[in-house]
């Protein structure tokens, strides 16, 4: 939780966003296991005592019915005694529990305050958070989501002790595994659909304080390092942080850079991204790189010389 270098909203939605996509994904490619079925197999997936159409008939029936395409597992006996697609499925639940709550830890923490705390986010409030302490408002709509996202992870090792737990050609636990993978899927689409509509939607971010945030951090002299040196700006830091003082304060006092090209440094979008302000051409850059590091391989500087 040090301060690194700075980084837009829009950046870190987008990360959230992108990787709420991939489980979208990764759900969407495990879905077609769960549509074949083992209708027919009777005990042990033998299929003994029924009529040798009798799987093929019922699951034409059940597509048609449903509007699912049901397909008849391969093996009867492997569908039987194996619940892989559904450790699958829960295992794919897990992992959105947790991106979900690793994400409102991140809105718990980006809110937190509003003095003391980061405060960079202002979250829709939900509930007085205190009846002893007037105007505190906790992130109830996240912490409620963390503790599905852990119950959600608590039901995959259920699901997962269960389907171990099954011998030979039959597994006798499938009821409390379809319990808990139907309480995970129940938890966690009621628990986004809050999170989105009662948080989500409602977020707004406190400008002015993320503006002063940015002025003051010490990580932006990461932005100025190539411009000043290395040496140069690990000093500028080291006043700042003694004095109290923003860099871009110091860099102007000691007249490193002209007041163009601190502000142009400062802009978001070469605080944010690559930029090319640099000045330095890439073969420039290589060779002040290969100079610099030099002294530290074993040998470095004996390279040119012909003995």
């Amino acid at each position: 939780l040090q301060d690194a270098v700075p980084m837009t909203f829009g950046q870190e939605f987008e990360g959230w966003a992108v990787t709420i996509d991939e489980d979208i994904d990764r759900l969407d490619e495990i879905a077609h296991l769960l549509t074949e079925v083992n209708l027919g197999g009777t005990a042990i997936g033998t299929g003994i005592n029924t009529h040798p159409d009798y799987a093929r008939l019922v699951v034409e029936k059940l597509s048609a019915l449903t509007g699912f395409d049901f397909k008849l597992a391969p093996s009867l006996i492997e569908a039987t005694s194996d619940m892989g697609a559904f450790v699958t499925l829960s295992g794919l639940l897990r992992r959105v529990a947790v991106k979900q709550s690793k994400i409102c830890n991140a809105l718990r923490l980006l809110s937190s305050g509003p003095r003391a705390g980061l405060g960079e986010l202002l979250l829709p409030p939900m509930q007085p958070g205190s009846s002893i302490m007037p105007g505190k408002v906790n992130p109830v709509i996240p912490e409620a989501v963390n503790q599905t996202a852990y119950q959600v992870i608590g039901n995959d090792l259920t699901v997962t002790l269960a389907a171990e737990a099954g011998q030979l050609q039959l597994n006798a636990f499938e009821p409390v595994i379809v319990n808990n993978l139907m309480g995970s899927l129940r938890m966690m689409t009621n628990a986004i659909t809050m999170l989105t509509d009662r948080c989500i939607r409602g977020i707004k971010v406190n400008l002015e304080h993320c503006e002063r945030l940015v002025n003051d951090s010490i990580g932006v002299i990461t932005a100025f390092s190539p411009h000043i040196g290395y040496e140069n700006a690990s000093r500028v830091a080291g006043r700042a942080l003694a004095e109290n003082r923003g860099v871009v304060d110091i860099i102007r006092e000691e007249k490193l850079l002209d007041k163009e090209k601190i502000d142009a440094i400062m802009h978001p979008t070469n605080l944010t991204g690559p930029s090319l302000l640099l000045g330095v051409s890439f073969d420039e850059e290589a060779d002040r790189t290969h100079t610099h590091l030099m002294p530290y391989i074993p040998g470095g500087e004996d390279d040119d010389d012909p003995a």
